[in-house]
Order: C-alpha cells, then sequence, then structure tokens
C-alpha cells in the first residue's frame, strides 16, 4: 500500500523509518527545508532498539501526485489547518487518514474538512525529540503506537496498514474503541503538562514539595470529570495506573510541552490545556487548577510574541 506521512519530526519520522524498514511504501510530505536535509543526510533514527538510517521519498505541498491508502498526520496541532491543505490533494475515496496528534479537538477539524468516515484514531506514547542536525532521538524503550477506527465497520486500508505494522519492530495494537483510549490519553497529558509547565519542573520535584501531589491529583480530578462528561469516563485501572505514575516523589517525568517552553518554542497549549478547559466550561463543570495552568501557558505564548517581534 501506499503511505504518506505528513511530517518527519519526532513521531512521523520515527513511525516512518520502521515501516519502511519493514518493507512498507512510505512517502513524507515535509516543508522545503526539512525536505532538503532528507535528502542530502537522509532520515536518521538514533533509538535504544535500533539506530537507522534511509533515504526516504520526499514530497512538498504542490508535488503530490494523486492519492495515497493511508495517510498518516504527524504534524503539531498548531500546523494543522496548514497540513490540512497540504495533504487535501493525497486524500481519496477510500483514503485512510490517521492523526498522531495530542487531544482530541483535531478529530473534529478533520471531520469537518474530509468527512468523518476518512478520519481514524491513533495514538502514539514515546518519548522522542528532533535534534537541530535533523536525527530523531528515541529516549528510552517505549515505542509503542495504536490505531483504530471510529466506525464499527473499520477500514480495507487502515487494517492493511495495521498489518504492515505487526512486521515492524514497533510495539502496535488495534484499538476497538480508539476514541476511548483517546480520552484517557487526553487526561493524562493534560494533567501532566498542566502540572510540570505550571511548576516548571519534574513530577517528581513537584510531588517532593508542599501541596504538591496535592495539585497534581486536583489536576488529574478535573481532567476526569471532564472526560466522563464528554462520555469517556476513564477506566479506573487507567486512573489507578495515571496516580501511582503522578505520585511517584523519583519520577523524572515531564511533559513535552514543557520542553518546548524551556527552548523558547511555540506549544500545544490551546489543544491540549485549553481545549480541556473550554469543555469544562461548556460542562459548567468547576476547574480552577486547569484554568490557572491554562493562563499561565497564554502569558508565556503572549510574552513569546511579543519579544520574537
Amino acid at each position: 500500500m501506499r503511505i504518506l506521512i505528513l511530517g518527519a519530526g519526532g513521531i512521523g519520522g520515527y513511525l516512518g523509518a520502521r515501516l519502511h524498514d519493514a518493507g512498507g511504501d512510505v512517502t513524507f510530505l515535509v516543508r522545503p527545508p526539512r525536505a532538503r536535509q532528507l535528502r542530502d543526510d537522509g532520515l536518521r533514527i538514533s533509538s535504544p532498539l535500533g539506530d537507522t538510517c534511509l533515504r526516504p521519498k520526499v514530497v512538498v505541498a504542490g508535488d503530490l501526485g494523486g492519492s495515497y491508502d493511508a495517510v498518516v498526520v504527524a504534524c503539531k496541532s498548531y500546523d494543522l489547518p496548514a497540513a490540512m491543505d497540504a495533504l487535501a490533494p493525497a486524500i481519496g475515496p477510500r483514503t485512510a487518514l490517521i492523526p498522531l496528534l495530542n487531544g482530541v479537538a483535531h478529530l473534529d477539524a478533520l471531520d469537518a474538512r474530509f468527512g468523518r468516515e476518512a478520519v481514524h484514531g491513533g495514538l502514539a506514547h514515546m518519548a522522542i525529540t528532533l535534534l537541530p542536525d535533523g536525527t530523531i532521538q528515541h529516549l528510552n524503550n517505549i515505542n509503542r503506537f495504536t490505531l483504530g477506527s471510529r466506525d464499527a465497520d473499520g477500514s480495507e486500508a487502515l487494517a492493511t496498514l495495521a498489518a504492515t505494522l505487526a512486521d515492524t519492530s514497533v510495539e502496535f495494537s488495534l484499538s476497538q474503541d480508539i476514541e476511548q483510549e483517546m480520552w484517557e490519553k487526553f487526561v493524562f497529558l493534560t494533567t501532566l503538562a498542566a502540572a510540570t509547565c505550571l511548576m516548571r519542573a519534574s513530577i517528581g520535584d513537584i510531588v517532593r514539595s508542599g501541596g504538591g501531589e496535592r495539585l497534581i491529583s486536583g489536576l488529574l480530578s478535573e481532567c476526569e470529570r471532564v472526560a466522563t462528561a464528554n462520555r469517556h469516563p476513564p477506566a479506573a485501572g487507567r486512573l489507578a495506573e495515571y496516580r501511582q505514575l503522578l505520585s511517584d516523589p523519583d519520577s523524572t517525568l515531564t511533559a513535552s510541552m514543557l520542553r518546548d517552553v524551556e527552548r523558547g518554542g511555540a506549544t500545544e497549549a490551546e489543544h491540549v490545556i485549553g481545549d480541556m478547559v473550554r469543555r469544562a466550561r461548556a460542562a459548567s463543570i468547576p476547574a480552577s487548577l486547569l484554568a490557572i495552568a491554562y493562563v499561565h501557558m497564554q502569558a508565556y505564548e503572549l510574552r513569546r510574541a511579543r519579544t520574537a517581534d
């Protein structure tokens, strides 16, 4: 099958490289500077699970030649409007469109543009970063991807992609309720991002501070109530797992959003924390801790924009 991956940053580049190594027909849709870098230096993965380097097929916006069987969207949420314009020529009547963005707000935007029947669900669980020289650095042994249809009938293209993924080195699963799994990750990620960005610290450092564990627990409870109001209450076992991860005094865990802040970059705060706050307000759910974290991130973005001028 023909697979197009929009984005060759951390997640998209890693997944595409593993698919390519398994014999997949993979093309990357990227911006011109990244296209030049990939053509000159190749796509390089540094990972505890095995390094790889390949010369990928690369296209830029405007150069797509017909539709693809599967399109994986692996950009940042703030790039989604431009990404949808760029990938539109690749979407045919049978294309499976699989976003790997954080949160859930992107589903509404993609549904409106391409139709709900084309848009599936996906999750990436891994710590990864793009180094200045273009190398994709995998930071630990976790490389788990979950895909799933949002409709009971499924998709032939999605099933074919799943079979290809089963032959790769990634840990892959095909979900029977992908939107529920996306919401559960949304709850965890929002809690993690809100806490670590607000405090500019790891989970362990926050937990060891006075009142830190109570702060994290409060954020998690607010997110849980919002998810429940949106008909996706997190499973009890999953919540217990989250509470354990978020109360470990020895944890070095931080959100990638904090790493974006520390390097002075743009963040997905609107798509993650902001979306959770808006959903809380729509459901009349008190969420004062989330609101504080959201104001904090808005102030960061405003200051970043002002100082960039």
